[in-house]
């Protein structure tokens, strides 16, 4: 009860936030992205928890159809206060500030009304698989941690009853996955439910307690941990593996496309707009797709003339695809390899980027609970004043399809100098409102991702012509999606078009492509952020590099690019043109 009347009170204070806030625009402004921080906090314990805040990490959040409602009202008052604000009167920054806060709470707002919450997971992952994280991104130092972890263990299952009836509304109305995507997801859920909850991967902190846990309190924190499992964790898990397997599969849509969605093209463009910062039709996405994918056909074409290849280009896909040559003989294999790229790229860093995170970074496997649908490797950062590292998880399951030639571009993508160097500087960043500093961009982060992969040239990686090859297969892989995405989302595209189109312009593995496939038909318009983003990035170094010419840094392009944070594309470009403007003031004439 304590909990929702102190939303309440935030809701009240943000309808009268204009009367007692200061006559300043700039103060009114940054006093409403201080509440609504608070307010955002609270309604989700799991990212207060995230971001270095502790106060609530004995909850969940309120998944609840009453709860979502409340969050879109909230966030709709919320509004409401920000058009009262001036944006004239405010400086740039805060203008800049004002437009994202303002975009943020509009999506928002926007995904409650779509339904989106009525699909809380995707092909590969959802609230199940990243719940079963929680011991390593939770504090376990004192008795109060083990106490506050105990108790959110415990309240898993009224969490997954909530998250069902959210799903069971999505039954009702059409606003369901496809059904196609959904095979195999029970083993994600499966993997988590033991007959002993001592086996279960959620009574791990119980094994060994830190000297700072007093030894008279273990075993009464042993007995309440194994309680909260098996009640809450292990009844959660089953309930949830009985709703899928018995209601939610059989009752999922046949349509694929999210046009076959209620009121279909609406939600697309307004997920094209989430993840792309951009205001572009599926049509002109595609178009830029087509062309993308022929320009970069060329230079692999090329590469095959190199490494004389006598052939077709599906011939030599082919051959990529089954010689034993490109592929890791072990896990262990494979993970030494993606580290020693990650430690080569460690020492480069220096001579491209002039501001460097003070966090490190580890590299593991995926885990076993989700690897088999999981992607290829993926950047799964730290929480905040905590004392884990980030991660560059590269998937270890069905060593047939991971390739070794791809190995270079997806290091780099997701761990330096990709989103662990771009992840963790944001975080460090103490100039930012808070919304902006732990805000994740797809558009841009994706981009700088993709960015990240070609800066390799730079730095001296891909000397052999098949990594090299691996590195434009990976690109080719995201102008790819630009218009499977678009096909399958507004063109009506079959699974089998997106297969035979992925599969007969990149070198990807078979088993790659299928799970690459279904997790773009399941996550509408996100696969769109990665190229666009790209694009954007090298067209505004480009712009730099001419602008400035022999004064052109690098380092200091990239501080420009990476030191405010995750922004929207357009954002960036006006950060780049000011960036230009001053660089040319401090050059010497």
């Amino acid at each position: 009860m304590r909990r929702w009347t102190t939303l309440l009170v935030l809701c009240l204070a943000t309808l009268v936030g204009v009367a007692a806030a200061s006559d300043d625009p700039a103060s009114r402004l940054h006093d409403l992205f201080d509440r609504e921080w608070e307010w955002r906090l609270e309604a989700n314990p799991l990212m207060a928890t995230n971001v270095g805040r502790h106060e609530w990490n004995d909850r969940l959040p309120m998944m609840s159809l009453a709860a979502q409602r409340r969050r879109a009202e909230t966030r709709l008052h919320f509004l409401q206060e920000l058009s009262g604000i001036d944006r004239s009167q405010l400086e740039r920054s805060d203008q800049i500030n004002y437009d994202m806060f303002k975009s943020q709470l509009e999506l928002a707002v926007a995904d409650y009304q779509f339904g989106g919450y009525q699909m809380p997971l995707n092909a590969d992952s959802g609230f199940h698989s990243s719940f079963a994280r929680l011991a390593t991104r939770v504090p376990l130092v004192t008795t109060n941690d083990y106490e506050n972890y105990i108790a959110r263990v415990a309240a898993f299952k009224a969490y997954v009853e909530e998250q069902i009836l959210a799903m069971r509304r999505g039954i009702d109305i059409g606003m369901t996955l496809p059904k196609v995507v959904l095979a195999g997801i029970e083993k994600t859920i499966e993997a988590h439910i033991v007959d002993d909850p001592t086996q279960s991967g959620f009574w791990k902190p119980f094994e060994e307690f830190p000297g700072s846990v007093p030894a008279v309190d273990h075993e009464r924190l042993r007995t309440a941990g194994r309680q909260a499992i098996e009640e809450g964790a292990l009844s959660g898990y089953r309930m949830f593996y009985d709703f899928m397997v018995d209601e939610y599969i059989p009752a999922a849509r046949e349509t694929l496309g999210a046009i076959e969605l209620p009121n279909g093209e609406a939600y697309y463009q307004s997920e094209i707009r989430r993840y792309t910062t951009l205001d572009l039709t599926p049509d002109e996405i595609h178009r830029v797709g087509l062309d993308e994918v022929a320009r970069i056909r060329a230079e692999m074409e090329a590469i095959i003339e190199q490494v004389g290849f006598e052939g077709t280009f599906a011939e030599f896909l082919a051959f990529l695809r089954s010689d034993p040559q490109f592929y890791p003989k072990s896990a262990e294999e494979l993970l030494m390899r993606a580290a020693y790229i990650c430690k080569r790229m460690d020492a480069k860093l220096p001579s491209l980027f002039k501001t460097l995170p003070r966090l490190p970074y580890g590299v593991e496997p995926v885990p076993d609970a989700i690897a088999p649908k999981y992607t290829a490797g993926r950047y799964v950062g730290a929480p905040v004043g905590g004392t884990q590292p980030g991660f560059y998880w590269v998937n270890t399951y069905g060593l047939e399809s991971r390739t070794l030639y791809t190995l270079e571009a997806l290091s780099l993508h997701e761990a330096v100098p990709g989103h662990h160097l771009q992840g963790a500087l944001a975080q460090e960043q103490d100039g930012l409102p808070n919304f902006r500093r732990y805000s994740y961009i797809s558009a841009f982060g994706e981009g700088w991702g993709l960015y990240s992969e070609w800066l390799g040239l730079e730095a001296g990686f891909y000397t052999d012509p098949y990594s090299n090859f691996g590195r434009l297969t990976y690109e080719m892989w995201r102008a790819v999606r630009l218009v499977v995405d678009t096909g399958v989302h507004a063109k009506g595209w079959t699974r089998q078009q997106m297969l035979d189109f992925m599969t007969s312009n990149t070198a990807l593995a078979l088993h790659e492509i299928q799970t690459e496939t279904d997790r773009y038909i399941s996550w509408p318009a996100q696969a769109l952020s990665y190229k666009l983003g790209e694009l954007k990035i090298k067209e505004l170094r480009r712009r730099a590099e001419s602008e400035l010419g022999t004064a052109f840094d690098v380092r200091e392009f990239h501080d420009a690019v990476l030191l405010n944070g995750s922004v929207p594309l357009p954002v960036l470009e006006e950060q780049i043109d000011r960036f230009i403007v001053d660089q040319r003031g401090s050059s010497p004439s």
